[in-house]
Parts: C-alpha cells; sequence; structure tokens
C-alpha cells in the first residue's frame, strides 16, 4: 500500500522545483541582438534612451534576474522592486522595498509613491518593463484621495477579504479607491512604451485580476464597485473617508478603458500561466505511478462547492482506474470567508473541510500556496488523509470547531500536518492534489 501523505507531498515538491522563472523569461523572449520577441512582435531595445523595470509580487526577484539575464551584457535596466521578503539577489540599479502583504503597509505606500515617481521621469524613448506576480495587490498601493490613510486602506481590505466576495469583485473596489491600480500606473507613464510580463494562473479574459491590474484597460465600473459594497453589505465596515466615496459615487474617478491613449504603446503577456504549474504536476504524478487528471474547474467557487466537486471527480476518476493509483490536480482559488479570529487561509481550510468526508478511505488531499504563504498562517497550506480525522479525535479536535472559528492552520500544525515551506520565491496561485488508492 502506498504511503498517500508523503507521495502527495512530493509531487508537490517536485513541481515547485520544476517552475524555473528565470529560464522562462529567457525563453520567452528570446533576444537576437537589440531585439526580443513578444508575442510574434519584435521590439528593438536600440530605439530607446532609457529602460525602467518595475517589479511587484512574490516572484519579482526572480523574474528580475530573469528579465536582467536577457538584456545582458548590451542592455540595463534600472527600477523598483517591490517583494514580501528581502533578498540579496538584485543588481545594484533596482532598489527593493520589502511590504505587506496579505495587508498593505507603511512600505506598500512608499512603494506606491516610489514607483509613481518614477514613471514620471518616463517619455516616449523610455521602455518600461513591468513585471508582475501574485500579492500585487496589497504590496503596492496609493490612495487616490490624499485623506485617505494606511489605517482606512487596512480596514478596507480587511473588510473586503472577509466578506466571501471573488477575487474579481475584491479588485474593483481596491480599482476604484487606488492611484496606482485598474490601470493607473499605466496612465502615470502615458507616453513611454510599456511591456507587462506576468506570473499567474488567472484565466483567459481576467488579466486585469493580477495585482489588480496597474498596466491594462480596466473593466470594471465605479458601478460594478459599488454593487459589491451594497452585495456584501460592506458599507458599515469601510472607514468614513472610504465610506463617504461610495455614499456618493459620483465623487469616485472611473478607470482608465480600452480607449484610453495610455494604452496605445502597450503590451501584455502571461509568461508562466497555469500550464507551467499543470505540466510539472502533472509529469511529477505520472511518473510517480498515478494515472492523473487535471480539472481548473473550480477556480474561484466558495470552498464547499469546490471541495465536494473535486472529490466526486477523484471518485469517478478512481472508478475509471480500478486497478491503479490516481491523482487529481487541480489549481485557481477558492472563495473561504473569515468566520472566527484564527490562524489559516483558504488552503488549510480546504482540507480542513475535507478531513470528515475522506475519513476512513485510502484518500489524500493536499492544497497549498505555490508562493508558501497561505492566508494568515506561516504555512503553505495542509494535508490530510483517511486516518486524520482519527488522530485529531486522539487529541481532542473537533474539525467543524477549527473551521468556525477559521483556525485550521492551528488544527494540521497540532497534527503535524501543516505544509510549510517558506516563501518559495514564486507564484502561480494555489495548487490541490488529491489522490486515492
Amino acid at each position: 500500500m502506498l504511503d498517500l501523505k508523503p507521495a502527495a507531498l512530493r509531487i508537490f515538491r517536485e513541481t515547485l522545483a520544476a517552475i524555473d522563472i528565470p529560464a522562462t523569461l529567457q525563453r520567452e523572449l528570446a533576444r537576437e541582438g537589440s531585439r526580443i520577441h513578444l508575442q510574434g512582435e519584435a521590439l528593438d531595445l536600440a530605439g530607446f534612451e532609457k529602460i525602467y523595470t518595475v517589479a511587484i509580487g512574490k516572484a519579482s526577484v526572480a523574474m528580475v534576474r530573469g528579465l536582467t539575464e536577457v538584456l545582458a551584457p548590451d542592455f540595463s535596466s534600472e527600477g523598483i522592486v517591490v517583494a514580501p521578503s528581502a533578498s540579496h539577489d538584485l543588481p545594484a540599479e533596482f532598489r527593493l522595498i520589502v511590504a505587506g502583504h496579505p495587508v498593505p503597509n507603511e512600505q506598500s505606500l512608499e512603494a506606491g509613491r516610489a514607483i509613481l515617481d518614477l514613471l514620471r521621469k518616463a517619455h516616449e524613448r523610455t521602455l518600461i518593463f513591468f513585471l508582475l506576480s501574485g500579492g500585487g495587490s496589497a504590496l503596492v498601493e496609493q490612495p487616490l484621495d490624499p485623506a485617505v490613510s494606511l489605517e482606512d486602506v487596512q480596514a478596507m481590505n480587511r473588510a473586503l477579504v472577509t466578506c466571501g466576495a471573488s477575487i474579481d469583485e475584491i479588485n474593483s473596489v481596491r480599482k476604484h479607491v487606488s492611484a496606482v491600480k485598474g490601470g493607473r500606473l499605466a496612465l502615470a507613464a502615458s507616453a513611454a512604451r510599456k511591456v507587462t510580463l506576468g506570473i499567474s494562473d488567472v484565466p483567459e479574459g481576467q488579466e486585469s485580476a493580477l495585482a489588480s491590474g496597474p498596466t491594462l484597460p480596466d473593466p470594471t465600473t465605479v458601478s460594478s464597485a459599488c454593487e459589491v459594497v451594497q452585495r456584501y453589505a460592506l458599507l458599515a465596515k469601510l472607514p468614513q473617508a472610504i465610506r463617504a466615496r461610495f455614499e456618493c459615487s459620483e465623487t469616485i474617478p472611473e478607470t482608465p478603458k480600452a480607449a484610453d491613449p495610455a494604452f496605445q504603446r502597450s503590451t501584455f503577456q502571461i509568461v508562466l500561466g497555469r500550464h507551467g504549474l499543470f505540466h510539472p504536476a502533472h509529469h511529477a504524478a505520472e511518473a510517480a505511478g498515478f494515472a492523473t487528471l487535471c480539472d481548473n474547474t473550480t477556480d474561484d467557487w466558495a470552498l464547499d462547492l469546490a471541495a465536494d466537486y473535486l472529490v466526486r471527480q477523484l471518485l469517478d476518476w478512481k472508478r475509471a482506474h480500478p486497478s491503479q493509483p490516481v491523482a487529481l490536480v487541480a489549481g485557481g482559488e477558492v472563495s473561504s470567508p473569515v468566520t472566527g479570529k484564527g490562524i489559516g487561509g483558504r488552503n488549510s481550510a480546504f482540507v480542513l473541510r475535507l478531513v470528515e468526508k475522506i475519513a476512513g478511505r485510502r484518500i489524500c488531499v493536499l492544497s497549498v500556496g505555490t508562493d508558501g504563504i497561505d492566508g494568515s498562517s506561516p504555512a503553505a497550506g495542509a494535508v490530510a488523509d483517511g486516518e486524520t480525522l482519527a488522530r485529531a479525535k486522539s487529541l481532542g479536535l473537533d474539525p467543524d470547531d477549527y473551521f468556525k472559528r477559521s483556525d485550521s492552520y492551528t488544527f494540521f500544525q497540532k497534527l503535524g500536518d501543516a505544509v510549510e515551506t517558506g516563501p518559495t520565491g514564486n507564484n502561480l496561485r494555489d495548487l490541490r492534489i488529491l489522490i486515492a488508492e
């Protein structure tokens, strides 16, 4: 019989090891002489007086390393890197700002100011690379309204991420109170040539969800942001300076749309997406002897619906392969409202919700953030199998109680089943691996 938990963990770690961000950028940009290739277009670096780089997100350091290797030795760049943790692996021409995630902090506002100051120097012979990965919405912020304080921004973010809204709904509100989200970084360097490279598994057509779309035309509107505030009864939870705007929505400036001249000299490309996560995960699972199915259907679903669906898919897949162990690989994010004051995140909450459903079965469930961070916890996520419930009961741990208190990390930490990697320098959102024997 297979030891299912170590098998799931091994698949996860092999998947992480296979994702090489610097090599991906070198391959995708494929420089020949002074030209780099972007979605079939050849961009001549020699035509610019200055090259700036703005890198935002959990994979920002690795992306800058990759871009620097593409440009060297003939071209160089300078700029700003905003990341959730310190790094000593950056060229001297780059300023590193370690900012807040998942909640913006003073350094997040500092990053917003610094980036806007840099972009104001750009002109038509300036090339700007924007390197975006997950976490950017919190890492970089600057309110449109000077009357809005850091404490106001933090209170708004807490209200948004705990109300059960989808990431698109959350971003529609964030974008309309921010000077750096929803296309406004592109607006700040309107005349420059802008190239945005992203690492994310956001679905096609939802690219503006990445870091709240700072360089893309914004598909949301003031009206849609107000609808989110109303739908989730957020008005009373917003700080006064922000609430006043939504009480009188005519005072909220609209975000730039596709026809704005700021986007005429702008290119956006996902250089590492969901297939960059699914392919190595599928390969690792198949190499371990599992008949493997990839399913991204549950991206952005409510946690309970996603959990039930994926377990059904796993059991159906097992019935189709009765003589072989099977694996189901799923990506994307699930929506998990915070209902208590515990420590955890959507990944460990997802696994916790399935502890009772898989009890006594030869099934294992792992859910992790590829960035190594799960909500408010120090873990990437958690892993459980058919014996987890019995082990928990022997220690007096009630899964339902811990779920209600949003304390999923504590539950799994006591069992030794919290998956702790530390920050990985990567971000392709979440990975779920369900296996059955």
